[in-house]
């Protein structure tokens, strides 16, 4: 009879300890602090076609910040960005100046030994913005391997770590923002471009237009993420689940209507600085 006693109790407190446990890891996740907050701070860097940039009023506008806009009102909070530096972003919030980076960011082996990926919410791949001159001689990007090629990219994003892999004999600039690189190559001062597939489409059919040719071909597999703190698995299933429901709702699909909105129709370029 004692030891059913003291069985009973050992299994009472394992559970009372294990209940214990769940509520400590509810308390420090990201999650309850916005829930608690009532604010969801998002960090992203305007100036990433179509993904976030300013409209002629200051405004920060695009695909990401009507996905962040979506999240905030899933949880019944209010949403606050926080520009940030792409090369400063990793370190921003994992100091604690947001709760999670919505910026385009593709998931890479190195940048997961910092921080965790939800699953991804677009796929997007590196390509290359040519400058006309080189029509010709340049008919796919293997072509730009050459010491007398000068190809640029942004400091700190995935076209930077493309373009240094691929390109070992080119010589690679890269600058603080993707329009002083691609101006570059406007200006005939590089050859080529390197930068995420939306944003090269979209520029090469705006201001590139008669100026640059786009290789479209996509060097790369990126898969495009949110990223937070790791030891969050609670926030982390959220997020997964967020994107479940706004990817497969048959009803009212959201993904499908930002794709439409921001990668399809290009209205949203009339309100650009």
């Amino acid at each position: 009879m004692l030891k059913k006693i003291l069985l009973g109790l050992l299994t009472f407190f394992a559970i009372n300890s294990l209940y214990a446990e769940d509520i400590n890891l509810w308390k420090k996740s990201t999650l309850n602090k916005i829930l608690d907050k009532g604010v969801l701070k998002v960090g992203l860097e305007p100036g990433y076609m179509p993904f976030e940039m300013k409209d002629r009023k200051g405004r920060i506008i695009g695909y990401d910040v009507d996905i962040a806009k979506a999240m905030a009102k899933a949880m019944g909070v209010k949403l606050e960005i926080v520009p940030t530096a792409f090369d400063g972003i990793i370190a921003g919030l994992l100091t604690g100046k947001f709760d999670i980076i919505i910026a385009g960011m593709t998931i890479t082996q190195q940048r997961n030994l910092k921080i965790n990926f939800s699953d991804p919410y677009l796929v997007v791949g590196q390509t290359v913005l040519l400058n006309k001159e080189f029509e010709q001689k340049i008919k796919s990007a293997k072509d730009l391997d050459d010491k007398k090629y000068v190809i640029t990219a942004k400091l700190g994003q995935t076209g930077e770590i493309v373009a240094k892999k691929f390109f070992k004999n080119a010589k690679i600039n890269t600058f603080d923002t993707e329009a002083e690189a691609v101006a570059e190559v406007l200006n005939g001062k590089a050859t080529a471009f390197i930068n995420d597939q939306p944003y090269n489409a979209i520029f090469a059919d705006d201001k590139g237009k008669g100026k640059l040719v786009h290789l479209d071909k996509p060097l790369t597999y990126e898969p495009l993420a949110f990223a937070i703190r790791k030891g969050d698995p609670d926030f982390l299933n959220w997020l997964n689940n967020f994107l479940r429901q706004i990817k497969e709702d048959k009803v009212v699909n959201l993904h499908e209507i930002l794709y439409q909105k921001w990668f399809v129709d290009t209205k949203w370029l009339d309100k650009l600085q």
